[in-house]
């Protein structure tokens, strides 16, 4: 008792202060289990070049889902560790010691603003550039005790390198432990991504050419202060990115190499074969981008897909889709009926001429997120959601907060009753019946997209390049639902199919037994009826 006291008393006010903002995190026995890995037990430090490694990114060699890599990209990921500990811990002779250890990881994941998360995950960028000898026009200018201020621009190519860079962290802390080929990086095409932020930031970036455009020849700037602007607005999630690779980082080197070789069950070249058979909608960069919107469960859910995991996970977050499983309204409530979970819905879709030797043919892609299942109901409903232009820009128009006109979903009435002004059957949202912000008719052939200004449910913004203010109509290519509701919303739909089966079946049987007797049954009045049918019968009353 005399001892443990007198241990406190030896504990300065500085150490009781950051072990506390640390334990605020939740991350105390990490920080505490990777400092005794790590450190050298004779001066009781973390040598500088032990710490360089456990963040260093060392990739040879890369696939790229669409785009092709600059050169420069591999040469900043090596740069990426010793960056990470000059920005962030302070070393003495010996190394880094605890104190400094724990600031410094406050650094990183303590609990601050997203704005200020932002900030230091743009200057680490700088400072990688810099030493991996890119030139950047960023500069970074210390303003207050822990407060920076950037200023400069970006190119489009740069704005490419630094969302890879935060996803080859991402990609790093979601596949060490499953990923036979560490030194293999798999890249998803993010130049969606890109022009949403050329769009947004660059002076007269709306005018662009954005049709089949290639981000990384477009000779544009991008103001520092309007791309944070854009990053804290469009996709805030980035943070995660960096906070999840320092988490797991520290928690690998704590692990010995023989349990990550153990833990190892899938190859690269398994995974990237497997998506680039996939021909779906939502490929890696769509996914990703989505869930840089968005802040909770569902931001894992979307990109389970496009990880290895020990379960060998597949497309079964897959719940419709049209050239699979037939178009039209009936066909897509089969499949959907009985899902409570988070549904994301795309549309492609064509404008224009649609033959294939036409040159004025322009494919988009438009999506919406919803928080619940779908129903049929002939008016709107909905607690929340969101709207996507997804392809060719990305834009994300969250609720306005002034209507709940969410989701719009209406089949066929079962009884043929007679409506004086019958409801459009289709899938529809935001705006109001007849006048929707995004319209899919019930065949599912096409797709009516109309100025914002109908629409007070969901942010203004166009949904593709050159909408316009009236009405534009177009084919619809294709149509997929997925369900992020995880393995609970699953086998919920399943049960719920399974006894629709059975209620099914049992309707289609009959049962002779029901009947009372030979002169009760159907039989025996078909019988009569063929043997004299003019014969006069009395109605029972």
């Amino acid at each position: 008792m005399g001892a443990s006291s007198s241990k406190e008393q030896n504990v300065s006010s500085e150490q009781r202060e950051v072990e506390s903002l640390a334990a605020s995190t939740g991350s105390n026995s990490l920080l505490q289990n990777a400092f005794s890995k790590l450190a050298d037990p004779q001066t009781n430090a973390i040598p500088l070049q032990s710490l360089q490694q456990c963040f260093s990114l060392n990739y040879k060699s890369t696939e790229c889902e669409a785009l092709k890599m600059p050169d420069s990209l591999l040469g900043l990921l090596d740069h990426l560790g010793p960056s990470m500990v000059d920005l962030f811990f302070i070393t003495d002779k010996g190394g880094v010691n605890w104190i400094e250890f724990v600031r410094g990881y406050l650094k990183c994941c303590g609990r601050m603003p997203v704005s200020v998360l932002l900030n230091t995950l743009l200057r680490l960028f700088s400072a990688t550039g810099v030493k991996a000898g890119i030139p950047l026009k960023l500069e970074v200018e210390a303003i207050d005790d822990g407060e920076y201020k950037i200023s400069g621009s970006l190119l489009p190519i740069d704005v490419l390198m630094f969302l890879w860079m935060c996803w080859a962290m991402l990609w790093n802390s979601r596949t060490w432990n499953f990923l036979k080929e560490k030194e293999c990086l798999y890249l998803p095409d993010i130049s969606l991504l890109v022009l949403s932020a050329v769009v947004s930031c660059a002076e007269g970036g709306s005018g662009l050419e954005l049709w089949d455009c290639d981000v990384s020849v477009l000779d544009v700037q991008l103001p520092a202060g309007k791309f944070l602007t854009w990053m804290l607005t469009t996709v805030t999630n980035l943070t995660e990115c960096f906070t999840q690779f320092v988490n797991a980082r520290l928690q690998n080197c704590t692990s010995s190499e023989q349990d990550a070789l153990e833990s190892s069950s899938s190859s690269l070249r398994e995974i990237s074969s497997e998506k680039a058979c996939n021909s779906c909608l939502l490929t890696c960069g769509k996914a990703w981008a989505i869930s840089l919107t968005i802040r909770s469960a569902i931001s894992q859910e979307i990109l389970n897909p496009y990880f290895p995991s020990n379960s060998d996970a597949t497309d079964e977050n897959l719940i419709y889709r049209s050239s699979l499983h037939g178009k039209g309204l009936n066909r897509f409530w089969s499949n959907i009926e009985g899902y409570l979970g988070p549904m994301l819905i795309l549309i492609s879709a064509t404008s224009g001429d649609a033959s294939e030797d036409s040159t004025n043919c322009r494919k988009w892609i438009v999506g919406a997120l919803t928080h619940q299942g779908f129903e049929n109901r002939d008016m709107f409903y909905g607690t929340s959601g969101t709207l996507y232009a997804i392809s060719p820009v990305f834009h994300m128009y969250s609720p306005s907060g002034k209507e709940k006109n969410f989701v719009y979903s209406h089949l066929h009435p079962t009884g043929r009753v007679y409506e004086a002004r019958p409801k459009p059957v289709g899938i529809a949202f935001g705006g109001t019946i007849g006048n929707e912000r995004v319209y899919m008719d019930g065949d599912f052939s096409r797709v009516t997209v109309r100025h914002h200004a109908v629409d007070k449910t969901y942010q203004q913004g166009s949904l593709f390049p050159n909408q316009g203010f009236l009405p534009a109509e177009a084919l619809i290519l294709e149509v997929e639902v997925w369900g992020l509701g995880g393995r609970k919303a699953r086998e919920i739909q399943f049960s719920y199919k399974k006894r629709e089966d059975l209620f099914t079946a049992q309707r289609r049987k009959v049962d002779m037994k029901t009947f009372a007797s030979w002169e009760d049954s159907p039989e025996k009045m078909m019988t009569d009826m063929l043997a004299d049918p003019n014969r006069v019968r009395r109605e029972d009353r």
